[in-house]
């Protein structure tokens, strides 16, 4: 396997810590605070020097720092030299668990070194089956900051950016090592690079920070574009829509099934998808948080030094068992390392939206004192236990983002050492035996597992059932679709077939017209695998019925359909989106999945919606104005080819440092960033864009009269004037190539325009406002 100078996402960014053995100070065993902390109304003085160090604590010490929900227990399940900095992890069908480890990342405060091979992917199993694992196995070794990772038939899918490989499992040796994407990631920004690989019910593979999807058919990997989603971490829910967030937004997902839309280039968001289930972003420290990036700006902490709002959210979870009991089931769980701890949030369905909300004011599920326990992933096992990957360290910050405060707290504390720990636990509740589950052999006892109480072990029966390709199974698993009542063992059942390519029309044909909701999105959402040109025609008066009736929660997944059917006549599909069209002038769902049809054809469809309804006013014209004016833009754009030949390094510098926020086409990316693309900021006077490059910009930003602000996007931009990486002369040649871009036709800027720009501001350490911008 190569290696690879890139990337890992802690979402919020990494770790600056020095090579020396994980040893903790020899701690008395605390009791656990069961109040807030007597020195809440101490001034900022007396808390700093309460948390003047942050000593490494053994596990058990850890642990009795940890503040945990009334009725859980944590349980250590693994830690150093058992396993060290484990990011992100998958069970076998034996319980074992197959851990990342990014070693290396992060080695000092300018990332020394950082490429060197040393991450691994390791084995771990419980022996003897008490919860504590204490073997350890190394499957793969010399990889360059490896990310995620996905068990798939008979191997291994591992990402090591910018490749994704797929290694033969032997004997839990590697065997023959395939390539399947030297482009997964485009490398460069190590806190946006994607990550995940979540093996989904409809039997593709995604990720976070990311627009493509994978699929192993025979020997042959499948790669197609979708929805572009989140930062760090990515998990579904019971229907098998994804949910991800961003490292300042606690929960995002999705109202439609995955494989659905982003199929019209010209469309830049699309509704039901990237929407924000959860938009309360406050957080409840139980200690001082002063070691986050800015933490010396008004409004990131409160009066006790405490984070208010995520900075580092990642690894979102949802609980799709009931070991937890049901008040807990399908609550989404999401990490906050930079905060030391983990957040519970409830979500519920209304219609086909999932809406959200904390299920706490003022507390969390789980908060540490200990400043370096560091949650970055979540999983829900098979034994239905909330698993927690705790990367133990001091700091996490990447060096592209790295404050000069931060560094002072990093120095001040001592927080660069030691990179040798790493934490695994799980969460249980403390009344209840948590039993290990074991997989049977036998397919027909697989069959009977896509029944059982807890998703995750669904969700890996029907992995199994297709991995082992277990078609004598097809009768049982079709009588088990056709079974009244029992919903979820359908709904796998149902993919199942789909992954066997045993699925019929007589299979999906009763659930379109079912009356449970749940069935007939699956039923919906799983056409593209049996609409064929022999079979579209049998299945287009039913989608018509569906609209005519009207259904209105199966009207956005028809829209969605009508690209499928149009491959094969596209009259039939026009025909059925016109009649959408009709019937839902003003949903914007609607909208948006009828518009996911028409590239091309966005301005046909203007006219004839006017003609139905000359109203612009309702959300079908609104929307499809707002597409064509995507479509005029980029028919303007210049020639990106010849630009990057032109800027060479201002090019391949905006590819790695700032795309992954505001897109290849310079539009700014939903959540994350606003656009560069002729923005006044960018193509107006050099005193308004050297100053943000150099030193960020912190708040809301307005852009051609509209103002972007968070939890909307990312309420914060890095300078890049630290960076000792980067000379004047690059910074010089990034700012002309945005200047150039796209519809964008500015002046260049010059090496020397950079220096000025640091003389006049020397000395200067936060970000810019929009209002001192202005004041230039």
């Amino acid at each position: 396997m190569r290696h690879y100078i890139f990337s890992f996402i802690l979402l919020l960014s990494g770790l600056l810590l020095l090579h020396t053995g994980c040893q903790p100070e020899k701690t008395a065993n605390k009791e656990r605070l069961t109040a807030p902390p007597t020195w809440q109304t101490a001034d900022s003085l007396a808390i700093r020097e309460m948390y003047a160090s942050s000593p490494v604590l053994s596990p058990a010490a850890s642990m009795q720092k940890m503040h945990l929900e009334d009725g859980f227990k944590v349980e250590l399940v693994a830690s150093e030299p058992m396993v060290i900095a484990p990011i992100a992890m998958a069970f076998d069908e034996r319980g074992r668990m197959w851990v990342v480890e990014m070693m290396n990342y992060m080695p000092d405060t300018a990332g020394t070194n950082e490429e060197q091979p040393t991450g691994k992917i390791v084995i771990l199993e419980d022996l003897n089956k008490d919860g504590l694992y204490e073997n350890r196995k190394v499957f793969l070794d010399s990889l360059v900051l490896p990310r995620a990772l996905c068990l798939v038939e008979d191997g291994l899918l591992v990402a090591e950016p910018p490749n994704l490989w797929f290694v033969e499992i032997r004997n839990d040796k590697p065997g023959k090592i395939t390539l399947v994407d030297n482009k997964y990631s485009s490398g460069g920004n190590v806190e946006h690079e994607p990550n995940g690989l979540l093996r989904a019910l409809d039997n593709w593979i995604y990720n976070a920070k990311s627009s493509t999807r994978y699929k192993k058919a025979g020997q042959q990997w499948l790669i197609e574009e979708t929805h572009f989603r989140g930062q760090w971490g990515i998990t579904q829910d019971d229907a098998g829509r994804l949910f991800y967030n961003n490292n300042s937004q606690n929960l995002l997902g999705d109202f439609f099934a995955p494989g659905l839309g982003a199929t019209n280039p010209n469309q830049r968001s699309m509704a039901g998808y990237n929407e924000n289930i959860v938009p309360d972003n406050r957080v409840y420290p139980v200690r001082a948080t002063t070691g986050v990036n800015r933490g010396y700006m008004e409004g990131t902490l409160d009066e006790h030094l405490r984070l208010v709002n995520f900075t580092a959210a990642c690894a979102p979870t949802l609980n799709r068992g009931l070991l937890f009991g049901p008040d807990y089931y399908l609550n989404a769980f999401v990490a906050e390392p930079a905060a030391n701890l983990i957040k519970r949030n409830t979500i519920r369905q209304v219609g086909y939206q999932v809406l959200g909300e904390q299920a706490y004011q003022g507390r969390e599920f789980l908060a540490s004192e200990d400043e370096r326990f560091r949650p970055v992933n979540l999983y829900y096992g098979p034994d239905g236990a909330l698993y927690v990957l705790d990367m133990y360290r001091g700091i996490i910050q990447h060096k592209h983002f790295l404050t000069e405060y931060l560094a002072k707290e990093i120095m001040e504390r001592k927080l660069a050492a030691p990179l040798s720990c790493g934490r695994i636990y799980r969460i249980v509740p403390s009344n209840k035996k948590v039993k290990p589950m074991v997989f049977p052999q036998r397919p027909v006892q697989l069959v009977r597992l896509l029944q059982h109480q807890n998703g995750w072990v669904r969700d890996k029966a029907q992995q199994l059932l297709i991995d082992k390709k277990e078609t004598q199974t097809i009768p049982a698993l079709r009588q088990l679709l056709h079974r009244p009542g029992q919903p979820l063992p359908r709904i796998h059942a149902l993919w199942t077939l789909e992954g066997l390519q045993a699925l019929r029309t007589a299979d999906v044909f009763p659930l379109l017209q079912h009356p449970y909701w749940p069935l007939r999105m699956q039923a919906l959402s799983v056409l593209p695998s049996v609409l064929t040109r022999e079979t579209y025609q049998s299945y287009a008066p039913i989608l018509e019925q569906l609209v005519r009736k009207p259904d209105t929660l199966a009207a956005p997944y028809v829209a969605l359909l009508a690209h499928t059917i149009s491959s094969f006549n596209k009259a039939e599909a026009n025909r059925l989106l016109e009649l959408i069209m009709q019937q839902y002038p003003d949903n914007r769902f609607v909208a948006d999945a009828v518009i996911s049809n028409l590239q091309g054809q966005e301005e046909a469809f203007y006219q004839k919606a006017l003609s139905y309804n000359p109203d612009t006013s309702l959300a079908l014209p609104m929307q499809l104005v707002k597409v064509k004016r995507s479509v005029a833009e980029a028919k303007a754009r210049r020639d990106q080819e010849q630009l990057n030949r032109e800027f060479t390094i201002g090019s391949a510098l905006y590819a790695s440092i700032c795309q992954s926020c505001h897109g290849a086409d310079g539009g700014g990316l939903k959540a994350l960033a606003p656009p560069l693309n002729k923005s006044e900021w960018v193509t107006g006077p050099k005193n308004k864009l050297l100053p943000i490059l150099l030193y960020g910009l912190t708040g809301p930003i307005e852009v051609n009269g509209k103002l972007y602000q968070a939890p909307d996007i990312n309420g914060e931009m890095p300078g890049f004037g630290h960076n000792s990486e980067l000379s004047d002369k690059d910074l010089a040649e990034l700012a002309s190539y945005i200047r150039k871009a796209w519809n964008n036709n500015a002046d260049l800027v010059s090496e020397d325009d950079i220096t000025q720009t640091r003389k006049q501001f020397k000395g200067r350490k936060e970000p810019f406002t929009m209002e001192e911008l202005k004041a230039q």
